[in-house]
């Protein structure tokens, strides 16, 4: 598969999580959910990663449940772990070769406490270490940027956040969602002809708050793997403190801003940005507000609950990184100096 079919084949990638997987991720979440776990313990590297920022919003908004994202070198490099008591530690990993996120998950079974896999390879070292595992079932993921396994890894994330509360409602809204990664797929035309007009950008700032933190993060990383371009992403909070001062006329700003808790913070900052700083703003959101703001809107789905908005809101931005890369006329197959499985250790 290529990279476009993959960003595509997410549609059905979600469905099939669904169904095969649903009864399986309860099954844990039962068992969890007899346990003393006190917070979760993760580790994870890259877009495995970005991941994790998401269940440290999810999990926490919703299962009351502390994060605490590990230091991996801790545990290879150093040979120092902290003490994991009362801890779910949790490795997640699309190839689950990497060692040192395999290390965490060994030390936690090492340690007595309860440990959990989420990745795309059932037999990988990683899902051996681990007491439970949730296979993504994603099918092979050939391009070297992670697209469907990335989609995959938040839909995994928010299956046992809804089965650990039993949660109906939630549960109906998790089985809209492949609906709405189509209905953003159908944007893929406009997106081309957008990417355009950023062919010659050499830096940018990907803003997102809340949930979508997680999404800023994800997209600047395809920016940088794909296209060479310097992304840094910023929580629209800490971006105040320091980092705008960056900006200066048709600097290019790129926003998540999904309707939800976050959307008026958001707002009123980049209407100053625009207001006071003449900012080149792209904008992904489902508000007509914020979307006016913008010299490049792209509109997602409205009846999209917030908590759910990263697995919609990356595929635009996957999109764009997509085409953004063939109008600078680099290879999107073959980001230089980069393989599928990275091994860290």
């Amino acid at each position: 598969m290529s990279l476009r079919s993959e960003i595509f084949n997410q549609v059905s990638v979600i469905d099939r999580l669904l169904q095969r997987r649903m009864g399986v991720v309860q099954d844990i979440a039962a068992e969890i959910c007899k346990r003393d776990i006190q917070f979760i313990f993760l580790a994870a590297r890259g877009t495995s990663d970005n991941a994790g920022l998401y269940a440290k919003y999810l999990w926490g908004a919703f299962n009351q449940l502390p994060i605490a994202l590990a230091a991996p070198s801790l545990f290879s490099i150093y040979e120092k772990p902290p003490a994991l008591k009362n801890a779910l530690v949790l490795g997640i990993s699309q190839s689950g070769q990497s060692p040192d996120i395999v290390s965490v998950v060994a030390e936690g079974r090492r340690q007595g406490v309860s440990t959990m896999a989420i990745t795309n390879d059932p037999g990988s070292p990683l899902a051996q270490e681990a007491e439970f595992v949730i296979d993504l079932d994603t099918g092979p993921e050939k391009a070297v940027a992670a697209t469907k396994t990335y989609t995959a890894q938040l839909m995994a994330i928010a299956m046992f956040s809804v089965a650990m509360k039993g949660d109906k409602k939630r549960l109906l809204d998790l089985e809209r969602v492949p609906v709405l990664i189509q209905q953003v797929l159908e944007l893929d035309d406009t997106i081309e002809r957008v990417a355009e007009r950023y062919r010659y950008m050499q830096q940018c700032v990907v803003l997102g708050r809340g949930y979508n933190y997680s999404t800023a993060f994800e997209w600047s990383l395809k920016l940088k793997e794909l296209a060479y371009v310097v992304a840094e992403p910023y929580s629209s909070a800490d971006f105040q403190h320091g980092p705008m001062a960056i900006l200066s006329h048709g600097f290019p700003v790129f926003a998540v801003v999904p309707q939800g808790a976050v959307f008026a913070d958001m707002m009123e900052l980049l209407s100053t940005l625009v207001r006071d700083c003449s900012v080149e703003l792209l904008v992904v959101s489902n508000e007509g507000q914020v979307l006016e703001l913008a010299q490049t809107p792209l509109r997602i789905p409205t009846n999209l609950p917030e908590w759910l908005s990263p697995i919609v809101c990356i595929v635009p931005a996957q999109l764009f990184s997509f085409h953004l890369t063939q109008a600078r006329g680099f290879d999107t197959e073959k980001p230089r100096g980069l393989r599928k499985v990275t091994l860290t250790r």
